[in-house]
């Protein structure tokens, strides 16, 4: 996705509302919520490319349990450096998603962003947020780009092609029911803190805690614009969670999407089911396909609780995708996991077991 540095009007009558406690308030525009649990060593580089944007009315909140993951000269020094600078110091080594929490509970931002050691900004993203807000008029939702740093690789996000096909004007989210098809993360939007407060949104504790969060705000929002940038970079392939916080596994998934599809019912949006549920079982053939991901010994237990989410959920006259994605999903709705491995062994391997 390229960048894009000129905006057009999102086709809302000036004459139209406006949110005017971003106009009037003294609180910030934006606040910054960092989790600061950092495996890798790029805390301060996370933070640097936030405190040193052009644009300036932010707030950091940086979150720091008691867990040896999370850096406390680096905290510390970002407190002193940068009156911006928050810090929510937690008694216990928590959750990345009850860290979230404690900072959203400081925020007074007019909107939540949500941030973790290991992403940065792209020089000029906040000024094209906060522009952009304006020009749509202070919408619920600003979803905008982002690209994946693997392997010194840059990759564009999972939803790239999505927002590059959303036009100029602010819409309703319940108006792009594709859009539900994209992959659940929480921090490649802006998200209006009363839609958060309104909604009595929280992150739960586990892993894959952004999912069901992200489609509550999906459902409930009612106006959302994209911003055409990519303006963060993720720079490894999962959440950092810490270590010696409460247990969670990569089965809390099937929890999230038993929460989302129930979301997605209370709302009424039948509409929604086809793209969240081909999210769904792409997601369940990830975490499948990460050999680091599921120890051999739970792959079949995970593999049969996909088939029972497939079965369960699959909408009428859905249809499969094409191609080999679609032979996968396929193994999936008929339960047939030794197909499944076998279909992912390399071709030579296959033939030497056809023949033994």
């Amino acid at each position: 996705m390229q960048l894009r540095r000129r905006y057009r009007s999102c086709g809302v009558s000036s004459g139209g509302p406006i949110f005017r406690g971003v106009l009037s308030s003294p609180s910030p525009l934006i606040s910054v919520i960092v989790a600061a649990y950092d495996l890798q060593g790029t805390l301060a580089t996370c933070l640097q490319s936030v405190l040193g944007q052009s644009y300036r009315d932010i707030e950091v909140i940086v979150v720091a349990d008691q867990s040896p993951e999370c850096p406390a000269g680096v905290v510390g020094a970002a407190e002193l450096e940068d009156g911006r600078v928050q810090i929510v110091r937690l008694d216990a080594v928590a959750s990345v998603g009850a860290a979230r929490n404690a900072g959203v509970a400081r925020a007074t931002g007019e909107y939540l962003l949500f941030l973790d050691a290991d992403h940065v900004l792209w020089d000029g993203t906040l000024q094209a947020m906060a522009d952009r807000l304006r020009t749509c008029e202070w919408p619920e939702l600003l979803l905008f780009g982002h690209t994946r740093l693997h392997r010194g690789r840059s990759w564009p996000g999972g939803a790239a092609e999505l927002l590059a096909g959303q036009g100029a004007n602010a819409f309703s989210p319940a108006e792009q029911p594709q859009l539900f098809g994209a992959p659940a993360y929480m921090w490649d939007r802006l998200v209006r803190r009363d839609l958060w407060v309104r909604t009595g949104a929280g992150f739960p504790d586990g892993l894959h805690e952004e999912i069901a969060v992200q489609h509550r705000l999906m459902l409930a929002a009612a106006s959302a614009a994209v911003l055409k940038w990519d303006c963060a970079q993720l720079r490894r392939r999962h959440t950092a969670h810490p270590a010696g916080g409460p247990n969670g596994s990569h089965f809390d998934v099937f929890d999230r999407y038993e929460e989302s599809f129930a979301l997605v019912e209370a709302y009424d949006r039948p509409d929604v089911v086809p793209h969240l549920f081909t999210r769904m079982i792409r997601q369940y053939l990830f975490l499948l396909a990460l050999s680091d991901c599921l120890p051999r010994a739970q792959r079949s237990d995970f593999f049969q609780r996909a088939t029972a989410h497939y079965q369960r959920f699959v909408p009428e006259g859905y249809e499969r995708p094409a191609g080999k994605e679609g032979m996968k999903f396929q193994l999936v709705a008929n339960g047939g996991y030794a197909a499944f491995q076998t279909a992912r062994m390399p071709a030579v391997a296959r033939v030497v077991l056809s023949r033994s």
